[in-house]
């Protein structure tokens, strides 16, 4: 199993943004009786911009989640020559320092489907940008930030509250269904962006503080009735939470559903005091479909105390005839797994590490020795935080570089957030994992890796669309958002969809914090 190292690398200085204190945050607040409602739309249309087309059926393009482009036609040719074509503005109040949108917008016949940080869900014409309607719920997320968002299948839209899951008429937003009894005390809430396939919604809840900690779930699409449960936290008579899922799972051809599951959490005192793998947190969590039992799980860090979720959503490829699975997550590694049991085929190294990987792992076995301040890269803001992509033979995937320090053992999530925190922008061979290109950037790239013919998309935190050549990793594109963002984007037809939710930006500690202008989604098309 080869493993690719990473020596000798030279970081240069730059003016940067990392994400807010508030990133940590949770937020509070009580819900409103949701309404599916016609108001009044807030868009701008560009009338002598070409008007989109394409579609982005499902949260991460396609049942694989690889963050293909359908049918585009935006390549090097032509990117330069995208222009505004309609803009929506977000008018609900956003989520602390984290801003209104973090999820990915659905683009199903001719219509764009998102939701915001409120849990509100939009239908927006695609050829206009004006709004068709709108299920108002008014609920802040209660942790995270979401990403929320929804799924569509069979023409109705599913998403979720923190407490809730609904499903709505792709045509009106009008209720289907409304189930607001699926989570018991300790099973934490909903923040994630459902995926509905073959007539089942798979979800998860997170930040899950009681025994067995966040769930795994599939409902039936047509009822909303739960059909399995599966608990990620088990075995810990002292950390008995967390773990759930965030993103998205991959709904496998072989009759398996793929989960990336989150971190526990717990100090480093805790990890080395009492010592314990902490199933199923910071895994790879393969069950079938249909019962919800486990087919095969790979734990990329036992006994985490360092936040590193194993969360992006699994991407589905083959190599040299073999299916496998994809993975990453915020303890800065790349995976690949045979898809039938789970064998780790490669793991990569992406972003900065400073010597702290195996923690976890040293704590376990008793030869773990901490001494406060300590600091550890990548840190709880830090290594993949955004879902990659993958297209032909590589692997397309944002790193977060930013450390944090404990200033005492017994924190959680540490003591002190560094002032500046960078990105890069790398691509990896599917095969082997060698790294083939690594463009650093100056700020966090959040718009989750987007394959569009020779071009991959991402958005900088500080609000920034950048196209880079697939080939050399060298930036092609480059266009200043309406504001800041920290949302995935998405490219389809002649159309890339922005969603800027105004995350506030600048330095975490001193200093005033800049960004939080207006949150809106942004149409960009070619002519």
């Amino acid at each position: 199993m080869p493993v690719s190292s990473r020596t000798g690398r030279t970081r240069v200085a730059l003016s940067l943004l990392a994400l807010p204190v508030a990133l940590l945050a949770a937020a509070c607040g009580s819900a409103n009786t949701p309404t599916a409602t016609h108001a009044q739309s807030a868009t701008t249309t560009n009338p002598k911009a070409t008007p989109p087309s394409g579609s982005w059926p499902y949260p991460n393009a396609d049942v694989a989640n690889t963050r293909q482009a359908p049918g585009s036609v935006i390549s090097s040719a032509n990117v330069s020559q995208l222009q505004q074509a309609w803009t929506f503005r977000i008018t609900s109040k956003p989520d602390g320092g984290v801003g209104a949108l973090a999820m990915s917008p659905v683009v199903v016949n001719g219509v764009v489907y998102i939701q915001d940080l409120q849990a509100n869900v939009y239908a927006l014409d695609l050829g206009t940008g004006k709004l068709r309607w709108e299920y108002k719920v008014d609920t802040p997320e209660l942790g995270g930030p979401g990403p929320d968002g929804v799924a569509v299948a069979d023409g109705r839209v599913y998403g979720d509250t923190p407490h809730t899951v609904f499903a709505l008429s792709a045509a009106t937003g009008k209720p289907v269904w409304v189930d607001r009894n699926l989570l018991t005390k300790g099973q934490g809430v909903f923040e994630i962006q459902p995926q509905a396939i073959a007539g089942r919604v798979y979800l998860a809840s997170a930040i899950g503080t009681g025994p067995g900690g966040g769930i795994l779930l599939a409902l039936d699409a047509a009822t909303g009735k739960p059909i399995w449960k599966f608990n990620t936290m088990i075995g810990s008579t002292v950390v008995v939470g967390t773990g759930g899922a965030w993103e998205p799972p991959l709904v496998g051809t072989d009759g398996s559903v793929t989960f990336g599951i989150g971190n526990p959490y717990e100090s480093p005192a805790t990890a080395i005091a009492h010592p314990a793998r902490l199933l199923y947190a910071d895994s790879e969590v393969n069950l079938d479909a249909a019962t919800g039992k486990l087919r095969w799980y790979y734990q990329a860090v036992p006994n985490d105390f360092q936040d590193h979720d194993l969360q992006t959503s699994p991407m589905a490829a083959s190599i040299n005839g073999t299916s496998v699975i994809i993975a990453a997550g915020k303890m800065g590694y790349v995976y690949a797994f045979n898809a039938q049991t789970g064998a780790l085929l490669w793991k990569t190294p992406v972003g900065v590490h400073n010597g702290h990987d195996n923690d976890g792992l040293l704590a376990l076995e008793h030869k773990l020795h901490l001494k406060a301040p300590v600091t550890i890269e990548p840190g709880v803001l830090g290594g993949v935080l955004s879902n990659p992509a993958v297209a032909d033979n590589t692997v397309y995937v944002s790193t977060v570089d930013e450390p944090i320090t404990y200033t005492k053992l017994t924190q959680i999530l540490g003591g002190a957030a560094p002032k500046t925190a960078t990105g890069e922008i790398e691509a990896l061979n599917l095969v082997t994992g060698a790294v083939e290109w690594d463009t650093r950037l100056p700020e966090m790239a959040l718009g989750a890796a987007t394959v569009s013919n020779d071009l991959v998309f991402s958005t900088l935190y500080g609000g920034e669309l950048i196209a880079l050549n697939r080939t050399t990793g060298a930036i092609v594109y480059r266009h200043q958002l309406p504001t800041s963002t920290n949302a995935p984007l998405v490219v389809a037809g002649n159309t890339v969809i922005v969603s800027a939710g105004g995350p506030l930006t600048g330095p975490v500690v001193g200093g005033p914090a800049g960004g939080g202008g207006k949150a809106q989604v942004v149409a960009y098309t070619v002519p």
